[in-house]
């Protein structure tokens, strides 16, 4: 296939760029870094004549600072996408494989012993300035216990990137009914690995721990370092992207998470970091950043089932590669 590729030059984009031409793929790449912004509707209109699918990675991505944010996460993430989706409408370009994330679930899956599975509400600051970090259930305020998340759990996206995030998925869904299209939704989960952008205030949580590392500073844990993630190697992102231009149903949005089926927690992952680079050992805080939630871990079931798609890369060997690899 001829395939157009947004965010061709970024930390996820570079590595599908590498594994879409290595399945055999003629790829035509579109990044701001080269000059070309997805928000630029005579390029976009330009790259997307003549190919056979669109792989969409580029976005603003992080949490944002705060609401001084919106207005660059919406022209990005939802505008841009807007204008993408138009120029394929036109050009008759009938695959769509999106980059898209975990946070549109907002909290993971709970479960309630007396009430079964719940949904909890947002954190309330007076309890996380307390230290109690752990949702509750929301009927009478008892332990929950994480369970695994599924792409048919309700989205209740908590941030400004998150709710871009789902804008995306509902634009990509109103195309495709709309064209006859087919779209897939790749829910990333916490990507990591080579070429993963430096300590800023939008980078994901392993950057700011090895930049830290890198820099010789222990890494600082937010919360008591219990909050649990999956954290998936950007390889196996690309190989799900390669095999994700297979998948999907004509008319309709599907989405899969993007997952090693690894649980790990972020104390773990930072502890990880440090004995691989024999760095000092990490400092659990006690703060927090309103935005985040607790627990989020993702059954990757469907992603395996239609796809054919399972992570390769485990966690002990992804963090010793992460722990010495070049940072964007």
């Amino acid at each position: 296939m001829r395939v157009l590729l947004t965010g061709s030059a970024g930390f996820i984009g570079s590595h599908v760029a590498e594994e879409l031409a290595a399945s055999g793929h003629e790829v035509v790449g579109l990044d701001v870094r080269e000059g070309a912004d997805v928000r630029d509707e005579a390029a976009v209109d330009r790259l997307t004549e003549g190919v056979d699918a669109v792989v969409h990675q580029a976005a603003r991505v992080g949490l944002g600072v705060d609401v001084s944010d919106l207005p660059s996460y919406a022209s990005i993430n939802v505008y841009g996408t807007a204008v993408l989706l138009a120029a394929m409408a036109r050009h008759g370009v009938g695959r769509l494989v999106l980059a898209s994330s975990m946070v549109v679930y907002g909290e993971g899956a709970y479960t309630c012993p007396g009430h079964g599975p719940v949904r909890p509400g947002p954190r309330e600051p007076r309890d996380l300035d307390l230290g109690l970090f752990e949702p509750r259930c929301p009927r009478c305020g008892s332990p929950l216990a994480p369970a695994v998340v599924r792409e048919d759990a309700p989205a209740d996206p908590r941030n400004a990137y998150a709710t871009t995030k789902l804008a995306q998925e509902h634009l990509a869904a109103g195309w495709a009914r709309e064209t006859g299209g087919v779209a897939v939704a790749l829910r990333y989960h916490n990507v990591y690995g080579p070429r993963m952008p430096r300590d800023t205030p939008y980078s994901g949580v392993a950057a700011i721990f090895r930049s830290a590392l890198e820099a010789g500073r222990a890494p600082r844990v937010f919360e008591d370092g219990g909050q649990r993630r999956d954290f998936v190697h950007v390889r196996d992102v690309a190989r799900a992207n390669a095999a994700a231009l297979a998948a999907g149903a004509e008319g309709r949005l599907t989405a899969y998470n993007i997952a090693s089926g690894e649980p790990r927690t972020v104390g773990e992952m930072a502890a990880a970091l440090a004995a691989s680079r024999g760095g000092p050992g990490p400092v659990v805080t006690g703060e927090y950043r309103l935005g985040d939630v607790r627990h989020i871990v993702a059954s990757p079931d469907r992603a395996r089932a239609e796809l054919g798609f399972q992570a390769g890369i485990g966690f002990a060997e992804g963090m010793r590669e992460f722990a010495g690899a070049p940072l964007g």
